[in-house]
């Protein structure tokens, strides 16, 4: 079948997606629209159609350079191109290339889960209680034996608070797909994008986030 998806760009060097130096790959629409979201130029399917083959073909060219690492599907949302996510997947690891999914977890697409290598699940518990649907994402996970890590963007003030860190250790001490947890300092680096598209950033009225916020609730996490 000839796959093809929409994807806004391809990143080669990461480290801060996944263990190793990745090749992220950046799809076009997402169902949430985060505060904190550093893509805004993700949320809708806007981007640039490519085929499955020259997507591979592509990402090949960095082979050498992330064979301690592997690829990071990201975005947007990865899972509302699961069909196609899913064939790219299986055709890297033809070419011996690992590949992880970043998720908000409100699609639990079994065939992507199962084919995937890992998943980082980005928990949000910035406006409320957590959806539903990300426990049913873990639960998949679950049963299929599919390790997990666990994402969560703290925000000064919003839910860096005994209440917002409880949801995190409960999910966390619940689910034994969750092998690592890992806090994430909000920032700001994505102002200037906001400004370009015209759209207001929801999150510029909160502090950015530092070593001593990250520190303070690891300890909380750890009682």
């Amino acid at each position: 079948m000839n796959y093809k998806a929409r994807i806004d760009s391809v990143y080669n060097g990461s480290a801060v997606d996944g263990k190793g130096l990745r090749c992220v790959v950046f799809f076009t629409g997402c169902n949430m629209r985060c505060g904190f979201c550093h893509n805004p130029e993700t949320w809708t399917e806007k981007g640039n159609e490519i085929e499955l083959t020259e997507l591979v073909r592509k990402i090949k060219r960095y082979k050498n350079y992330i064979q301690n690492g592997g690829v990071t599907l990201s975005g947007g949302e990865p899972f509302l191109q699961a069909e196609f996510c899913t064939a790219l997947v299986n055709a890297l690891h033809v070419e011996g290339i690992s590949s992880i999914v970043e998720t908000n977890g409100l699609i639990a697409d079994e065939d992507l889960i199962n084919a995937c290598d890992g998943i980082r699940l980005d928990l949000k518990n910035q406006d409320g209680r957590v959806d539903s649907r990300v426990l049913a994402f873990l639960d998949k996970c679950e049963e299929l034996g599919k390790d997990v890590t666990l994402t969560n963007v703290l925000v000064p003030s919003l839910n860096d608070t005994p209440e917002k860190l409880n949801i995190v250790k409960n999910i966390k001490n619940k689910y034994s797909c969750i092998k690592e947890l890992k806090l994430l300092a909000f920032r700001k680096l994505c102002t200037g994008k906001y400004e370009r598209l015209k759209i207001p950033f929801p999150y510029e009225k909160y502090d950015e986030g530092t070593k001593k916020d990250l520190d303070k609730a690891y300890a909380f996490l750890k009682e």
